[in-house]
């Protein structure tokens, strides 16, 4: 499975290219096919970053929420 760094996942946001990756526990989502992710941002989260720390604290659903969108890569370094 390809790795990408930060930076290059902070170019999937929506508005750089694209594409419209999000990063949760070291897994890099392609979430450009969801009508909730069309302009790079869902509610108070962005497109192009590891929203692990956000979504463990204070989101409204399961992890199980990206079990609907593919594994595109690993995130080098992720936060935990």
């Amino acid at each position: 499975m390809p790795t990408y760094t930060r930076a290059q996942l902070a170019l999937r946001n929506g508005q750089d290219r694209d594409e419209i990756w999000v990063a949760y526990q070291g897994n890099i989502y392609d979430v450009s096919r969801s009508r909730l992710w069309r302009r790079g941002n869902h509610y108070e989260h962005w497109a192009g970053q590891d929203l692990t720390r956000e979504l463990d604290h204070d989101a409204p659903h399961t992890p199980n929420v990206f079990d609907n969108f593919p594994i595109i890569g690993r995130l080098i370094s992720p936060i935990k």
